[in-house]
């Protein structure tokens, strides 16, 4: 995948998992950040269930999942 692709796609991801858990968003650079990690940990989660994303709404959609994961993991972190 072109890594302009996969940023843009992180961006994206970081940006509308930031506004589903509600305000969590970290700026441009920090939803780029989680959106691109969490890229990385929806696509371990889907290999995991056997699923693969071919396709832009595929990538999307896998890197939306990790980026809540992420922000969930996140959110757990800190209320403690």
């Amino acid at each position: 995948m072109n890594i302009i692709l996969f940023l843009l796609i992180g961006l994206a991801a970081g940006w509308l998992a930031g506004k589903i858990m509600k305000g969590k968003g970290f700026g441009l650079i920090g939803n780029l950040v989680v959106g691109c990690i969490g890229a990385l940990i929806g696509g371990l989660v889907f290999g995991l269930l056997g699923l693969m994303a071919s396709t832009l709404i595929g990538s999307l959609i896998a890197a939306l999942v990790g980026a809540l994961i992420l922000l969930w993991l996140i959110g757990l972190i800190k209320t403690k």
